[in-house]
């Protein structure tokens, strides 16, 4: 890739994350934080249910960071431990039916927001953008 390709990309990036953390930071998106709402994600996407393990190889985060971020939102009753059968010390996250509800909730309020950010675009536009950026995200678990 030529190296003027690499720095726009990598400007367009810095400034787009900086947008991202604005919004997210001083306008108020639903009532989970972006971890808390990548988390309940994740777990939903695993048909409910997903180990600690598993989310942090995901997120590329430190197990003792995601059982933070679980506790958190275990208390608020959004998951729930699952104990394993086989080893009562590994325990799976299971989403609940109130962390599912307000998972939906943030959703929409997310899809509204980058809906209106994004109502120039055409639908081709919008869908070549989203591979694209799940095509970038991809790379960063190749990087290991």
């Amino acid at each position: 890739m030529e190296k003027r390709s690499i720095e726009t990309i990598e400007l367009e990036m810095a400034v787009l994350v900086r947008r991202l953390t604005s919004l997210t930071t001083y306008k108020k998106i639903g009532n989970l934080d972006r971890a808390a709402y990548l988390l309940l994600h994740q777990i939903a996407f695993n048909n409910g249910t997903a180990g600690v393990k598993v989310l942090s190889d995901e997120f590329q985060l430190d197990i003792s960071t995601v059982s933070r971020q679980a506790a958190s939102l275990e208390h608020k009753g959004y998951i729930t431990r699952v104990p394993d059968p086989v080893d009562g010390r590994a325990y799976s996250l299971q989403i609940t039916e109130l962390g599912g509800e307000i998972l939906d909730e943030n959703r929409q309020v997310r899809h509204e927001i980058m809906g209106k950010l994004l109502v120039n675009w055409s639908d081709e536009e919008g869908q070549a953008f989203g591979e694209l950026l799940r095509k970038f995200n991809a790379t960063f678990l190749e990087e290991d």
